[in-house]
């Protein structure tokens, strides 16, 4: 079977670090591996929309912001087809069959929509859109056939319910269907970044991102200035703790032993910085320096090639119309066959009607 992916984001805003070394940089490692016949990378603004429904701009604009952090990550639309989602109406058509297929109560257990509707407060009122999300993600990664879906370990639930209906389906009519597996970040700090505050996940509507798009000065004033470390390492001289400590959680998932060649060469590795830092005698400036330099190496590539794509924009809608006219064209392969499992392909089943019409004549 060809291995394909699927994966993408909602455009609520610009995409952080979180993101990149939470997908992002994946994709571009995987898009380029040669292992995958496919990569298909998906704008969710119809996802969007279901908990932002009264400010649409907001997904109208940012639908620029996300492909623009895409590209400058690396992500090649001759190697991945990126789409929007609200182009291909055929996975409207997925979610309505899709719907029967799955009760209330499965719904109301998923713990990702749990969290989610705890999140975002919405209590007794929460819009059925947002409420069978889990459904329309099973409907865009089948879609596409997907064999692979790069996610967190947050979204491993959606994963999970998406094999349920792909079994179901094809148990009730035909195995048409794909059951997909998650993939998970290789290193553990990347599953799921904390905010620079230190009391949550990196997340754009709470405001403790670094943002992709960031300038130089803007990085160095979060991490130097804004950025939770140890609050009872009052003095240098005082043992620091890890657990907590937001600049040690970065330079997990950044950092590389080449760095403390090039930024400081007293340390050989991240496990030494660490061991000096447990028995006391490093300063939390020192280390943050030390992150503030691993990051602007990893994020300046990103903003230049940003700059330069900035410079035309009518190229990238360009670029995500011809995405979405692909993806179409695959969703609605998808869903013929669908319809066909089901049996309400009525006008292309020609021995229906000549069945139908033999009934009468007789």
């Amino acid at each position: 079977m060809d291995k394909i992916i699927l994966t993408g984001d909602r455009p609520t805003g610009r995409l952080h670090i979180g993101h990149y070394v939470g997908s992002l940089r994946r994709r571009v490692e995987l898009q380029n591996s040669g292992e995958y016949k496919k990569t298909f990378i998906m704008i969710a603004d119809a996802q969007a929309l279901t908990d932002n429904i009264e400010n649409p701009e907001k997904i109208r604009q940012n639908i620029i912001e996300v492909a623009l952090d895409y590209l400058a990550c690396g992500l090649d639309p001759a190697k991945s087809t990126l789409f929007i989602q609200s182009q291909i109406p055929e996975l409207c058509e997925l979610t309505f069959y899709y719907m029967d297929l799955v009760t209330v109560s499965r719904l109301q257990r998923n713990p990702t929509v749990k969290s989610e509707i705890q999140m975002r407060n919405f209590e007794a009122s929460i819009p059925v859109g947002f409420f069978t999300y889990p459904i329309s993600q099973a409907a865009d990664i089948t879609a596409f056939k997907a064999t692979t879906v790069p996610v967190g370990d947050d979204q491993l639930p959606m994963i999970e319910q998406t094999k349920e209906i792909v079994h179901k389906f094809n148990s009730v009519y035909k195995p048409v269907l794909v059951e997909p597996k998650a993939l998970l970040p290789s290193n553990d700090a990347c599953m799921r970044l904390p905010g620079v505050d230190g009391k949550a996940k990196m997340s754009k509507s709470l405001g403790n991102c670094i943002y992709l798009a960031d300038s130089a000065d803007d990085v160095s004033n979060t991490i130097l200035r804004k950025m939770y470390t140890d609050p009872q390492h009052l003095r240098v001289e005082d043992p620091g703790h890890l657990e907590g400590n937001m600049v040690f959680t970065y330079l997990d998932a950044f950092c590389k032993e080449e760095h403390f060649e090039r930024y400081l060469p007293e340390y050989a590795n991240l496990d030494e910085l660490k061991g000096h830092y447990t028995r006391g005698g490093l300063g939390d400036m020192k280390v943050k320096r030390f992150l503030n330099s691993v990051l602007q190496e990893e994020l300046e590539p990103i903003r230049q090639r940003r700059k330069e794509w900035e410079k035309d924009i009518p190229a990238i809608y360009e670029i995500l119309k011809k995405g979405s006219e692909t993806a179409r064209e695959v969703a609605a392969q998808t869903l013929s066959e669908v319809k066909s499992a089901m049996r309400i392909n009525y006008f292309e089943d020609e021995e229906l009607i000549r069945a139908q019409a033999a009934k009468y004549e007789a």
